[in-house]
């Protein structure tokens, strides 16, 4: 019997070294294609968002969810001259509203009879978009929005039926419409959706895309939660000028995307023919310019009318731009990156301990999923640590550590595992977000020792992930 177990045990040393060891050849080889994916997609320095849905045939933006399909119904549906109004800006891609918030799918999709081929239209929106603009020899992305009020998709009414419809849309959108040079993704773990990572999971949804199309980004457009300095959730770091989110022209270092509609809003409205639009030489000069030279991808966003064409006063637009814009031929290299964190976060919500704090900022807001909260460091301590309590022994190979402010510069790491606290990293990194990963550990706790500050350490999340590589 011991010598069974024994070759047992060693047999399954020989697979986890085996399977540890091909994690990590195809992780270093996700590496490379995401950074080279990333680089290109800098390289296309200037697109077309296309707002058109449901709420196209409304005078609000978040649709009726209940609309009647009946109501989707142009006229002159012409994808072609869409196409053609984004090469007269010299633009190099475009990105189609597949599903908004209210659920309206705009292509022949199985998953639901809340779609385009029962309406009046019957004509697949996204075939003939995708069809037109690569014609044109533009690139081609797709918008997909988690939230959908419609199929009741929404914060405590989530079913596995749910995320199995999510899955399903996704896996048409990437199977039947040729290359998708990326998703942008809306309504999921931002404060007004309220959808988290961990109700729709989000590394499953990743995993499907990369594995339908490798070389598809995923952006959610999640800036509204999560800093600036790291890639949380996303392949790209995308901005909505609109809700008060900026890229900094000075600091960023990270892939990015800032989205801006030229109307007044997302989507049509009756007064788009007649009213202004935003001034050509300032998306030109304030926009396009200086983000193409700090790795960031403008995108603009121009709304077809009910007709299904796009407003002569726009088009006029579109051609100013082009007049005063060429796409450079050689942009910045993007730097090196951490890469994104995709997996659920262990820490969060779990006990959390400390040395002295402030009772203002006790150690349980160092991972309540807000970064706007933080743990504070008693200025008297001169050896400052917080702790996790997992609950139980677990795997996990990341931690990131998000200071209230960049401040630390050294620390160290220790796990506690079978009675016994081991060490684990130690680091010098002056970033706001520090990322460190490292090779598989089980243990049910997790402390981190802050060595080097200016001030007393104030650390608005303290996350710990298992990312298979």
């Amino acid at each position: 019997m011991i010598r069974y177990l024994k070759q047992t045990k060693s047999i399954l040393a020989v697979v986890i070294a085996i399977s540890l060891s091909w994690s990590i050849a195809y992780g270093q080889q996700n590496s490379s294609v995401l950074k080279d994916r990333q680089q290109a997609f800098i390289d296309l320095a200037f697109g077309m968002f296309i707002h058109y849905n449901i709420p196209t045939y409304m005078e609000d933006d978040w649709a009726d969810p209940d609309a009647s399909p009946a109501i989707f119904n142009p006229k002159r549906l012409n994808t072609d001259q869409w196409a053609e109004a984004a090469k007269s800006a010299h633009m190099s891609y475009g990105c189609l509203t597949t599903k908004h918030h209210s659920g309206f799918a705009i292509w022949d999709t199985k998953t639901t009879d809340y779609n385009v081929m029962n309406s009046p239209l019957k004509q697949d929106v996204v075939k003939a978009y995708v069809t037109s603009f690569r014609k044109a020899g533009l690139k081609v992305m797709l918008y997909y929005s988690i939230l959908d009020i419609h199929h009741q998709l929404r914060p405590g009414h989530i079913t596995t039926e749910h995320i199995k419809m999510v899955k399903d849309q996704l896996t048409e959108l990437l199977t039947n419409y040729g290359e998708i040079e990326a998703l942008i993704i809306d309504g999921w773990d931002a404060p007004w959706s309220r959808i988290s990572y961990d109700d729709v999971p989000f590394e499953e949804i990743y995993r499907l895309i990369k594995t339908l199309q490798p070389n598809c980004l995923v952006m959610d457009l999640n800036a509204a939660k999560y800093p600036t300095e790291a890639l949380f959730y996303t392949d790209i770091k995308s901005y909505e000028q609109g809700a008060g989110q900026h890229i900094s022209k000075e600091q960023n270092k990270l892939p990015a995307l800032s989205c801006l509609p030229l109307q007044a809003n997302w989507f049509w409205k009756s007064s788009f023919p007649t009213s202004s639009l935003k001034d050509v030489e300032s998306l030109v000069n304030d926009n396009l310019i200086p983000f193409n030279q700090v790795y960031c991808n403008f995108i603009l966003n121009v709304a077809p009318n009910r007709d299904g064409i796009i407003d002569d006063n726009a088009l006029e637009s579109l051609k100013k731009i082009g007049q005063l814009y060429q796409r450079p031929k050689n942009l910045p290299t993007l730097p090196p990156n951490d890469g994104p964190i995709i997996s659920s976060n262990l820490a969060k919500m779990k006990s959390a301990n400390s040395s002295w704090s402030y009772d203002m900022n006790i150690m349980d807001f160092a991972n309540d999923d807000k970064f706007s909260t933080f743990w504070r460091a008693h200025p008297s301590v001169k050896e400052p640590w917080l702790e996790i309590d997992l609950g139980r022994e677990q795997p996990f190979n990341s931690v990131v550590i998000t200071e209230e402010k960049s401040n630390v510069s050294a620390y160290t790491l220790e796990y506690y595992a079978e009675g016994k606290w081991t060490p684990l990293a130690n680091g010098r990194d002056e970033k706001r977000v520090k990322i460190i990963r490292f090779d598989t550990v089980w243990a049910q706790k997790l402390r981190a020792r802050f060595g080097s500050f200016k001030e007393a350490p104030a650390i608005a999340e303290f996350g710990i992930y298992n990312e298979r590589r």
